[in-house]
């Protein structure tokens, strides 16, 4: 992945995949070719879902050509599929495009997909919105799936989320949270 620095896309693509448990969703894994060119799935992800199903394919590079990763999407019984994958203008593009052609509402995480550079990236998300793909990021996601503060999970659940997985709301959310305890403000902060 070229078009993320390594860092950010380890934290995108292990908040995308924590995604499922906070919001209680079946979740298949899979890979392509694990012992060969595309190796493991990181172990930060298969770990936090130990009895999910994980389709190991033999080499099909798009998951829906494998017999048992289609049985196993549909055996969760959903219409709308989140997805991302490395990389995005082919595991995420192909998977996200077939799926539509089986008539799922497909959302693909653009934040936890990566590919080689930003071109291939825009290249494929513009292929993906053409064919009727969601894109959005994973902030966009969690606050479609909660869709009110007062939900459950709502903000009770949904804060410590966002201060693990995306800390730049997580600092929102905390500075609130001293401004409220500490009930005062400095020159100048009123009215900003």
């Amino acid at each position: 992945v070229r078009d993320f620095d390594t860092v950010t896309y380890r934290n995108n693509i292990i908040a995308h995949s924590a995604i499922a448990s906070l919001f209680s969703i079946p979740i298949v894994l899979t890979t392509s070719a694990e012992t060969g060119p595309n190796g493991l799935l990181p172990k930060e992800i298969s770990s936090m879902y130990p009895d999910a199903p994980f389709i190991r394919r033999n080499g099909e590079v798009d998951a829906w050509d494998n017999a048992d990763f289609r049985a196993a999407v549909r055996a969760q019984n959903k219409s709308q599929i989140i997805l991302a994958g490395i990389t995005t203008d082919v595991c995420t593009e192909f998977l996200a495009l077939s799926l539509r052609a089986e008539g799922y509402t497909v959302f693909a995480n653009t934040e936890a997909s990566g590919t080689f550079t930003e071109k291939l990236a825009v290249d494929a998300n513009d292929r993906m919105k053409d064919g009727g793909v969601i894109l959005q990021g994973t902030f966009a996601i969690v606050m479609d799936l909660m869709r009110d503060w007062r939900n459950t999970p709502g903000s009770l659940q949904v804060l410590p989320w966002l201060d693990t997985y995306l800390p730049a709301y997580g600092y929102v959310a905390r500075g609130h949270e001293a401004a409220v305890q500490n009930g005062t403000l400095l020159p100048g902060e009123e009215g900003l």
